[in-house]
């Protein structure tokens, strides 16, 4: 008898550890099978979906500032503005996606919705421009413009833009998100996947761009632009095909229900107590139990600061005369956990606004920069390099440097430290890091276009808009700004991932997204002002349509100093920043539900 006790506890533990611990589930709604789900076959299979759908995007933003000024006829500065406005809208997009995903949809029907919306955009821009806007036929290249558009024509080419940018924005932040979903962070071997993931994710997204800035837009810049379209929605159709033949191979956590009526609700009871005197005892504050919980996955740790908030959980008279806890009113008496929710995006905020200015920086790449080197020497004897296919040199920066940094620096440094797994170059010191290079990079890029300006005026007195300096001078800044990425983007990633409740995961990846979305939208509001201010009688500002009458210089050296200011602020935002803290899990697998092995 007791053999055969022992035997099915053994049996009964060994069906436990088939289970992941985090509380994801199968497609069929059953706690996931560690050895059937998730890990590294789901999560190479969600890079590959990452990489094609990435090349698609690319396919049509690397080139769009040159699509408007040949194409549609827009000058450089109102095209500069217009492809910073559309990147921008691409990743405010992903708070709809994240709030869609969190809340309702899962991240699973999230990324599929979003995909299908993000092919037919490409599949719509590809007709219009195929049946409207590049007349006559060839149109579109160096030299030879477009015929004019209706406003009809026009309409259509933006329809079709806004729903890539919908469709792409919505689907970033969850596929990231549920690709890290793959691994269970309580498990010591699939965490530390968990943390090489978004690394590989980041590489994942520059290497399925590098098709699309040399091959794709070799195509577009000789004015093939409806064949790189077509080429660009191919791609991503056959993302969507392989990410929906992964069905049943995925890991899911459940949607959590809306998290801005969980905010609310917060910031409601906390308010109705504003007099309350707050307590020094803890078991004071309310902690529902876990059938009743209002979040997901792990309890949150009460922590010290943001005190005004704690009164949204503390037990009052009033919540006493309830002879059950549950039955309180969530607009007066809310668990500390959700308050906690509350208090970890408060924490956030700072961080997260000092990325914005990165973003301002990051975003010249698709657009100032490829102004910039469209007026340089772009031929290596008879073959001519076009101008944005020079970011294939950032893409190989990150490449090159998330492979030095994962395999090299930051084990040095975990050894140097001798503080144990997992404690290399934290997160934030990598975003730090991440400022200083962009730095580096908008000096580097303001003292080509010094030696440019002086080049043109030796060198090229009867160009009209071009210099003899070569476009491969280029070739430092774009390095730079790939190897701040690898600092700032990924280290972003991973952190706002990880200290995000459970419940809002996706929305942590949001918040990445959204950083650059603003950046975008700064960057397009510093563009116009500075040209307000520096256009004069006798100056035709620092970025007309004729560089060589301008001083493009001067913004890249704006811009360096907005960074060194940026990061004068960062500094001490990082070091007040406190990490967040969990207790157990909140919906622990039930015993008849354990997972088949």
């Amino acid at each position: 008898m007791a053999s055969l006790e022992i035997s099915k506890e053994v049996k009964l533990k060994g069906k436990e550890e088939e289970c992941a611990k985090d509380g994801t589930v199968d497609f069929y709604g059953m706690p996931a099978n560690r050895g059937k789900t998730g890990k590294w076959l789901a999560g190479i299979m969600l890079l590959m979906n990452q990489g094609l759908a990435t090349l698609a995007f690319f396919g049509v933003g690397v080139n769009l500032v040159l699509f408007l000024t040949r194409v549609l006829h827009q000058n450089n500065a109102a095209a500069a503005n217009n492809v910073s406005i559309w990147t921008g809208t691409v990743y405010i997009f992903s708070l709809l996606g994240a709030f869609l995903s969190d809340a309702y949809w899962g991240r699973f029907k999230s990324c599929a919705i979003f995909q299908i919306i993000y092919v037919t955009g490409l599949v719509v821009l590809s007709l219009v421009t195929q049946l409207y806007l590049v007349k006559p036929k060839g149109c579109g290249d160096r030299t030879t413009l477009c015929g004019q558009h209706s406003s009809m024509e026009i309409g259509l080419f933006y329809i079709s833009v806004y729903m890539i940018a919908l469709g792409y924005g919505g689907y970033q932040p969850n596929i990231a998100t549920f690709g890290a979903d793959q691994f269970d962070a309580r498990d010591p071997r699939e965490k530390q996947s968990k943390q090489a993931f978004f690394s590989y994710f980041y590489l994942a997204l520059n290497l399925g761009s590098l098709f699309s800035n040399t091959v794709l837009d070799y195509f577009e810049d000789e004015g093939m632009w409806a064949l790189g379209f077509w080429a660009s929605a191919a791609s991503a159709f056959a993302g969507l095909v392989l990410f929906l033949g992964g069905t049943v191979k995925y890991r899911h956590f459940r949607s959590n229900g809306n998290p801005i009526t969980r905010f609310s609700q917060v910031i409601v009871a906390a308010s109705k107590k504003w007099r309350v005197k707050m307590t020094e005892n803890e078991d004071a504050l309310y902690e529902c139990n876990d059938e009743s919980s209002n979040t997901a996955g792990r309890k949150m740790l009460h922590t010290h600061g943001f005190k005004f908030l704690d009164k949204a959980a503390l037990i009052t008279s009033k919540e006493l005369d309830n002879e059950k806890q549950s039955d309180c009113n969530p607009w007066r008496l809310c668990p500390i956990s959700q308050v906690e929710e509350v208090k970890c995006i408060l924490r956030l905020l700072p961080i997260w606004l000092c990325t914005i200015v990165y973003s301002v920086a990051f975003t010249q790449m698709a657009s100032i920069f490829v102004e910039q080197g469209d007026t340089m020497k772009t031929t290596l004897g008879n073959f001519r390099i076009p101008a944005a296919s020079m970011s294939s040199c950032d893409i190989m920066s990150v490449a090159v440097v998330i492979l030095l940094y994962r395999r090299a620096l930051d084990p040095i440094v975990k050894k140097f430290k001798k503080r144990g797994e997992g404690q290399g170059i934290t997160q934030l010191q990598r975003m730090g890091m991440g400022l200083v290079i962009a730095m580096m990079a908008m000096l580097s890029a303001g003292l080509v276009e010094c030696y440019r300006l002086e080049y043109a005026k030796k060198h090229c007195t009867h160009c009209q808009d071009s210099s003899s300096l070569s476009i491969l001078w280029q070739i430092p800044q774009y390095s730079l700004i790939g190897a701040s990425e690898v600092f700032m983007y990924v280290g972003q990633l991973e952190f706002f991932n990880e200290q995000a409740p459970d419940g809002l995961k996706s929305f942590g990846s949001a918040l990445c997204m959204t950083s650059i979305s603003l950046g975008n939208y700064v960057s397009s509001l510093l563009v116009s002002v500075v040209m307000k201010i520096s256009t004069t009688d006798n100056m035709s500002g620092w970025i007309p349509e004729n560089l060589n009458n301008g001083h493009l210089e001067r913004f890249y050296f704006l811009l360096a100093c907005l960074t060194i200011l940026d990061l004068v602020a960062y500094i001490p935002c990082a070091m007040w920043y406190k990490g967040i803290k969990h207790g157990e899990m909140i919906q622990e697998v039930k015993d008849e539900e354990k997972c088949e092995v």
